[in-house]
């Protein structure tokens, strides 16, 4: 909701798609643009920024650096998605990066592996996945959304504090209005 009130036309264009597709069908899949907000938070927002780590099995080279054997490994989803090499404009909340690609979110690609990836993938994941697309989906259609007086989206904070999970450094106030 952060990035949607920061980016105003972003919320404007999956409004517009909530309002074409829902009554017609509610299938998930009819509605990219949300999916692609989706996709676009996981990438600059993961919920676990280090993954759970993983042991080397042997050792490897990998882009001149040797990891022996053994060797504990963390999983840094938070700067993979903001990989410059990846992604243009890695810091910039842009949802239509993802419109057209066959990138998903269940670490098929690399490049986006909020839940992690493989066998050791997160198991809520296709529950997280029907929820958050369902919640987000029903923020944005059945509400219309304003930053408190004063505040306005450019200025809104997006720091973030850095645990086990992340999170916003201050939170997030939005005020609901019904449509």
């Amino acid at each position: 909701m952060a990035e949607l009130l920061r980016n105003p036309y972003v919320l404007v264009k999956a409004k517009e798609e909530l309002e074409q597709i829902i009554g017609k069908e509610s299938d998930i899949s009819r509605l990219p643009y949300l999916q692609s907000i989706l996709k676009e938070t996981f990438r600059l927002h993961p919920a676990v920024p280090l993954l759970l780590p993983r042991q080397a099995r042997e050792e490897v080279e990998i882009h001149g650096f040797t990891i022996p054997k053994g060797a504990q490994i963390m999983v840094n989803a938070w700067a993979i998605g903001r990989d410059p090499v990846t992604w243009n404009n890695p810091n910039s909340f842009i949802p239509e990066r993802f419109l057209g690609l066959e990138v998903h979110a269940k670490g098929n690609n690399f490049e986006l592996i909020p839940f992690g990836a493989g066998r050791r993938i997160c198991p809520g994941m296709l529950l997280a996945m029907r929820m958050l697309h369902m919640i987000l989906g029903s923020l944005i259609h059945w509400f219309d959304w304003k930053l408190p007086v004063g505040v306005e989206p450019e200025s809104l904070d997006m720091r973030e504090k850095f645990g086990i999970t992340l999170e916003k450094a201050k939170p997030l106030v939005a005020i609901p209005t019904p449509r």
